[in-house]
């Protein structure tokens, strides 16, 4: 039993090593482009049109300070979901899956070793965007750390699991790019990212209650603000359940071979 132990920890180290040496070899592509983005977004959206905003309508935060939280989760969200949804797509189209599966791995240290690269990088890309957000308002103080630290970590698992899933049913490049265009990247911008929903009129406010990124945005700007429009416990019970539920359908989805041996 030892022994298998010290192998399954070799094979999870390897995997994940690799996914991590993946993205950090092509850092130019995976690290730099999100710094680039979110500083014209701070530049454009804090710097000129922020100062016509009244803080009244940003729970009294000046507005480039309200929106660095969601900034953040939105580039944690996409490069979270964007490496696990290649990478494991492009090991099944190079067919080097299969040495994975016929492998003595068990099927939660292949899913394991993925997910670890998706959430390091996007907890990297979200430090990274933090670094930025110094420049444009360096008195920022994060209220509450260990909220922060806990739904970034949180956010990045489920997301990246979320990536896993599309690349199993994925069939071609172009099916990995469908997801995040249509809906992360709608549902990203309507969920808080840039406002209030204190600020939307009744009928919108309650439409984007059932926006799924409202909850996840607003608790991390619990944590680093200390203000929220939405139940912290209810949402980061719903952000567990949800990363139970996409494990357990990972894991029978690689038992079933979906995907991979069809």
């Amino acid at each position: 039993m030892k022994h298998n132990n010290i192998n399954i920890s070799v094979t999870l180290w390897t995997l994940a090593s690799k996914e991590v040496r993946r993205f950090m070899r092509i850092w130019v592509q995976t690290l730099v482009p999100p710094a680039v983005t979110m500083s014209l977004y701070f530049v454009i959206f804090g710097s000129l049109i922020g100062p016509n905003i009244k803080p009244e309508v940003t729970d009294g935060f000046d507005y480039v300070q309200y929106m660095i939280p969601g900034l953040i989760m939105m580039t944690v969200i996409t490069n979270s979901y964007a490496n696990v949804v290649s990478s494991f797509y492009s090991v099944k189209f190079q067919k080097s899956i299969e040495e994975l599966l016929i492998s003595p791995m068990p099927n939660w240290t292949i899913l394991l070793g993925f997910i670890i690269g998706g959430v390091c990088r996007g907890v990297l890309v979200g430090i990274i965007v933090f670094c930025v957000s110094l420049f444009f308002y360096p008195d920022f103080e994060i209220a509450n750390p260990l909220l922060t630290i806990t739904v970034l970590l949180l956010t990045s698992i489920l997301f990246s699991l979320m990536g896993f899933i599309n690349a199993v049913y994925a069939d071609s490049f172009d099916d990995i790019s469908v997801i995040p265009t249509f809906v992360l990247t709608p549902l990203i911008y309507l969920g808080g990212v840039f406002y209030s929903i204190n600020m939307l009129p009744d009928f919108w406010r309650s439409v984007s209650q059932a926006n799924p990124m409202l909850y996840v945005v607003n608790t991390f700007r619990e944590g680093m603000l200390g203000t929220s429009d939405v139940s912290i416990t209810f949402s980061l019970s719903m952000i567990v359940l949800f990363i139970v539920c996409f494990s357990a359908l990972s894991l029978y989805l690689l038992k079933r071979g979906t995907g991979i041996r069809e």
